[in-house]
């Protein structure tokens, strides 16, 4: 017996549509608690990693609303 490994399209819609969305929530999430902890601690190392975060999610909120127009047209 064999499994069927595929979505249902539902399923499928959700991931293609908000999962985009959802890593780039939780990236800036964690940046926020990375840099939170930096200062708490006073480590600096955990604000460098909070700071590469931002980065990082501000460099996907761009690629995402470049991939989001480029789809419309």
């Amino acid at each position: 017996m064999t499994k069927k490994s595929i979505l249902s399209e539902w399923r499928r819609r959700i991931l293609e549509e908000n999962l985009l969305i959802a890593l780039i929530l939780l990236e800036l999430f964690l940046s926020i608690i990375f840099i939170l902890i930096g200062y708490l601690k006073g480590n600096i190392y955990f604000r460098g990693v909070g700071v590469g975060l931002v980065i990082a999610c501000v460099t996907n909120v761009i690629a995402y609303l470049f991939k989001r127009f480029s789809s419309k047209h």
